[in-house]
């Protein structure tokens, strides 16, 4: 890159990025007074133009025994959508949904699913708010490469900030963290999580009878059962001060490819949440503490750890730069091992390919659409909890996928949900340039009897250029690179003490309405038992879709979700 190149890309950045980031992390070089609270603007570049974003980060420090962590991590921070019509106010909206974000998600993933409903509210005469919260531990993540790669329309700008040492507007990547950066983390667990919203929701919406009467409470995958303890939680451990009890913060709760209940997350339907004795729970409570504190951070040495998952947002940044480019992205990513191998995982068509890494998949030619399409679209993404509707392959040849799953094992029972619904494709060709692997989006489908074998348009809901530009723009991202490895042994250790002496109102979910929105390809969750829940199942959504699916539908009818969503918001009464 010229040296002339490398300016505009600085002032690019510096202007676009950085600026932005600052005023949103607060670093810890800033002022000895904090800023109690900063609310910024998000440019965006999306369809649904009658909705505004900014991100809020409010001051809300952690207690003198925490340890040692950024001044970053004392700020509190939410992307807020409203309608551009409506109030500056968040208490004089009509109602503020609050959204708590699944397992390795951030805030940024509610970006189609907030516009939408903040949309569709509307329409129909409303002005309301949707919140998606941001966890904490999200204040390590530097994404000063991939808003660079945005502002300087490049997505060498990224790999180059990421892997080759360069800088940007004065700033250089540290690295993953790791050790002591995040020894930290052993402490934000499901108590500190449910703290985290009520203190948030106490700041931005000080009257706890507005709150009651406006704020609907719920989440997405994971985000449904932190819904639920924080409904049951009272968080002065006094039951006679009802104020503060959880249910007394929401006036409703949502589910999206959840369910609003305290305890574990039933991995497999007919398990019942154990919910143990003190006696027995507690030494086990210890145990897990000591996993907490060696490993504060879930992470795997591949697909699943801070690397990878910026490597999501860094595909979405080529999708969204310049979709019919051929290999953008994997043309310019290190050789190492966990992206190798992640590549492997993700990729191969079978077990031999994946073993020997013959062919590679680097060899494939495909447009950065079609890469974003293999890594998350529901018939080629082989996790169901990653998986959205987002067209397929176009007519370049495929063959059944055979690694890490085989055909068919979507059908089983007891593990079918957790692979998807969907029949899964990988491409035929590699290292032939003359093949080039394109990507039909989900309103797009050819008539061919190849794509007729996987996929047909009533099960295609999300346009994959909207899914980029969700995994690219937001300031606080759509995937989460530090989840808390505490927080979700907590949610298993409902009987220990620490978490029964705040969990006193065992009736908390059923004190409100709910609306439950669970996709047929999504993750298969029994119902919520609870009589107040109105569950509503949505033909052709995977678990993601819930959040990503287009505001236009092949069906030609309004989008399921976020119609359901605004409809609860102006009524929350069954």
């Amino acid at each position: 890159m010229t040296s002339a190149r490398l300016s505009v890309v600085a002032a690019l950045v510096t202007v676009a990025a950085l600026v932005t980031v600052a005023a949103v992390l607060v670093p810890a070089s800033a002022s000895a007074d904090p800023i109690p609270r900063t609310e910024v603007p998000v440019s965006s570049s999306s369809p649904v133009t009658d909705v505004e974003a900014s991100v809020v980060s409010v001051f809300a420090p952690l207690g003198p025994q925490a340890l040692p962590h950024p001044t970053a991590c004392d700020y509190l921070s939410y992307l807020r959508w409203r309608s551009v019509d409506g109030p500056a106010d968040s208490a004089a909206a009509d109602r503020i949904l609050v959204a708590q974000p699944g397992i390795f998600e951030g805030a940024g993933a509610f970006e189609s699913v907030a516009r939408n409903t903040v949309s569709a509210a509307a329409a129909a005469g409303s002005h309301i708010e949707f919140w998606a919260l941001d966890r904490r531990s999200n204040c390590l993540e530097d994404h000063t490469g991939t808003q660079g790669a945005l502002a300087a329309k490049d997505v060498a700008v990224a790999t180059n900030y990421y892997y080759g040492g360069s800088e940007i507007g004065g700033r250089r990547f540290a690295g993953f963290a790791d050790g002591d950066a995040t020894a930290w983390l052993a402490a934000q667990g499901l108590e500190q999580t449910l703290r985290d919203q009520y203190d948030l929701l106490r700041l931005e919406v000080p009257d706890q009878r507005v709150r009651k009467d406006k704020v609907l409470c719920g989440g997405h995958s994971l985000g449904g059962f932190l819904t639920g303890y924080f409904a049951e939680w009272d968080f002065d451990g006094n039951p006679d001060t009802g104020d503060d009890a959880g249910f007394n913060q929401c006036g409703g709760y949502f589910a999206l490819d959840t369910i609003v209940k305290a305890g574990t997350p039933p991995l497999v339907q007919g398990i019942p949440d154990l919910d143990l004795p003190a006696a027995v729970a507690d030494p086990i409570a210890d145990l897990t503490g000591h996993l907490d504190a060696a490993l504060p951070v879930l992470r795997l040495p591949a697909v699943i750890n801070p690397e990878t998952t910026n490597l999501l947002a860094m595909a979405g940044v080529a999708a969204t730069l310049d979709p019919d480019g051929v290999n953008s992205l994997v043309d310019v990513l290190p050789h190492n091992t966990n992206i190798d191998a992640t590549l492997r995982v993700l990729l191969s068509k079978d077990a031999v390919m994946a073993t020997t890494g013959t062919p590679s998949v680097r060899e494939l030619y495909a447009t950065n659409d079609a890469v974003l399409g293999a890594l998350l679209d529901d018939n080629s993404q082989p996790f169901g909890f990653l998986q959205a509707s987002v067209g397929f392959i176009g007519a370049e040849p495929v063959v059944d996928k055979a690694f890490p799953t085989l055909p068919g094992m979507e059908s089983l029972p007891l593990i079918g949900s957790a692979l998807g619904d969907a029949r899964k494709a990988a491409p035929a060709v590699y290292g032939d340039p003359n093949v080039v692997y394109t990507w039909n989006d989900y309103d797009s489908l050819d008539a061919s009897e190849q794509t007729a074998r996987y996929t047909d348009p009533s099960s295609e809901v999300t346009s994959i250029s909207q899914l980029a530009r969700s995994l690219a723009e937001p300031p606080l991202d759509f995937t989460e690179w530090y989840f808390p490895t505490a927080l979700t042994i907590d949610l298993a250790q409902s009987g220990s003490t620490a978490i029964r002496e705040h969990r006193l109102h065992r009736d908390g979910t059923e004190r409100n309405p709910i609306l439950t929105l669970q996709g047929t390809g999504g993750i298969e969750l029994p119902l919520s038992g609870n009589p107040n829940d109105h569950p509503i199942i949505v033909q052709g959504y995977n678990h993601l879709d819930v959040l990503t699916a287009a505001q236009t539908q092949n069906t030609a009818l309004p989008e399921v979700v976020s119609t359901e969503l605004a409809r609860f918001a102006a009524d929350p009464v069954w």
